[in-house]
């Protein structure tokens, strides 16, 4: 599809960082949080807490940014909240109740999705192909597309397979945009065919975050989930990890970091199923 498309605020042009404020109040959380803010305070990145929430993975909830002006408020109606298990429920934060609460005003869409799922450039979108089951009720997958296309206002929207073993079936844990036209993508899936084949289908280049395992560490996908803004990179480190490498190997990827990439312990935090990106919310 070609398309007159606006020019979307990708991450490395955002200024500003929003937390649930779950991550100060909460004290299994503090530990991590007072990190975190030591770093953002020390480099005078402008942060601030977002009300109304009922966890802490603020990229899943909050709208996705496409223009200084334009949020797009989505569905945030995951089937992983869906459970029957006790509890599920509560954990699912109102996007409304938060935007009205901070004064954001935002387009809305019927499409269910998950900002966590949505990665993306100046002039196109990555996700995982579990928002074509999502929406299957209402949208066939070509008519999806088209949908997506519009919304965000892009040329490209790549969808790769779902990570089967991951219940959240977000992009956000597989790969991140280098530039416009290359893709840093986690040795996970280095032997995913149909994602190399789409991505490469859409003129997007691959490469790899190849840390030379012979096997990987279950937290390894973190290494492509960092906090990416315009003036500073937080790269997550965990215990045992091959930290090392991975931050010179960031640094290649990403040179106009140099001096900039900063690790953040999340050991903790991946215990609970993300890492730096998922966390956070960033505008500019």
């Amino acid at each position: 599809m070609n398309l007159k498309a606006n020019v979307m605020i990708p991450d490395a042009e955002t200024n500003f960082v929003y937390f649930s404020g779950l991550l100060k109040s909460e004290p299994k959380y503090k530990p991590f949080h007072d990190q975190l803010i030591a770093l953002l305070t020390k480099h005078k990145i402008d942060y601030n807490y977002l009300p109304e929430t009922k966890d802490i993975w603020a990229r899943d909830y909050m709208p996705v940014q496409v223009s200084k002006e334009k949020f797009v408020e989505y569905r945030y109606d995951p089937d992983y909240l869906q459970g029957i298990e006790s509890g599920y429920r509560n954990l699912k934060t109102y996007p409304d109740l938060v935007c009205d609460a901070i004064g954001l005003s935002t387009v809305k869409t019927d499409l269910i999705i998950d900002g966590g799922n949505v990665v993306k450039s100046r002039n196109g979108i990555v996700m995982t192909d579990k928002v074509v089951l999502e929406n299957r009720l209402k949208y066939s997958k070509q008519k999806l597309l088209s949908r997506l296309h519009e919304v965000f206002e892009v040329d490209k929207v790549v969808l790769i397979p779902a990570d089967s073993e991951n219940i959240f079936g977000h992009a956000d844990g597989m790969l991140r945009f280098i530039d416009d036209d290359t893709v840093l993508v986690s040795s996970f899936y280095r032997g995913d065919k149909e994602m190399l084949r789409q991505l490469s289908r859409a003129g997007l280049k691959a490469e790899f975050l190849d840390l030379g395992q012979k096997k990987l560490h279950k937290y390894e996908w973190a290494y492509v989930n960092f906090l990416q803004m315009r003036d500073v990179m937080l790269l997550p480190v965990f215990e045992n990890g091959s930290n090392e490498k991975a931050l010179e190997l960031i640094q290649n990827w990403y040179p106009e970091y140099k001096g900039k990439i900063l690790p953040v312990d999340c050991t903790t935090l991946l215990k609970y199923g993300g890492a730096l990106n998922c966390v956070s919310w960033t505008i500019g």
